[in-house]
C-alpha cells in the first residue's frame, strides 16, 4: 500500500502586507499634512451684542466703486493709480477701517483691485458691501 500524503489546502488571505502598506502611507500623510500651506482670505466676522449701543459713529473710510468701475472717496473721484496713495493719507483720519461700498454692475477685477490696495496699505480692517439704491435697480430688472 502506498500512502500518499496530501498537503492541506490554505485558503486565508494573508493581509499582514497590506496592514504594513496602509500603516506607511498612514504616517506619511501625518508627517505632511502639517507642512502643507493653505493660503486664502482670513475674514472675521464681527459679533454683535443686541444689548450693546455704540456710543459714537465709528470712524470708517468710505471708498464707493462705481459701475463703471471709478473709485470715489468722500464723494470725489480718485484715479486708480493714486488709489493706494489717497488711502495711505486718509488712513490715520479713519482709524476703524474701510468700507468698501461695490456697485453690483462693478466688476470683480476692480473690487480686488481696491481690496488689494487697502491691504499694501497695512489696514485690516475691511468690508465690503453692495450700494442700496444700485441693488434696487438691479431687482426691478428681474
Amino acid at each position: 500500500m502506498s500512502t500518499i500524503k496530501r498537503r492541506a489546502v490554505f485558503n486565508d488571505i494573508n493581509i499582514t502586507p497590506l496592514t504594513d502598506i496602509f500603516l506607511v502611507l498612514l504616517i506619511i500623510m501625518m508627517v505632511v499634512a502639517p507642512m502643507l500651506e493653505h493660503s486664502g482670505l482670513k475674514l472675521s466676522v464681527p459679533s454683535v451684542a443686541p444689548d450693546q449701543e455704540t456710543k459714537e459713529e465709528p470712524k470708517t473710510l468710505k471708498i464707493v466703486l462705481t459701475a463703471a468701475d471709478e473709485y470715489q472717496i468722500d464723494d470725489h473721484p480718485v484715479d486708480p493709480a493714486f488709489l493706494k496713495n489717497k488711502i495711505r493719507e486718509l488712513k490715520t483720519e479713519f482709524p476703524d477701517g474701510v468700507i468698501i461700498e461695490s456697485s453690483p454692475e462693478s466688476s470683480h477685477n476692480a473690487l480686488t483691485k481696491a481690496m488689494d490696495a487697502v491691504q499694501a496699505v497695512g489696514i485690516t480692517k475691511l468690508a465690503v458691501t453692495s450700494s442700496a439704491k444700485d441693488t434696487a435697480a438691479v431687482e426691478d430688472q428681474f
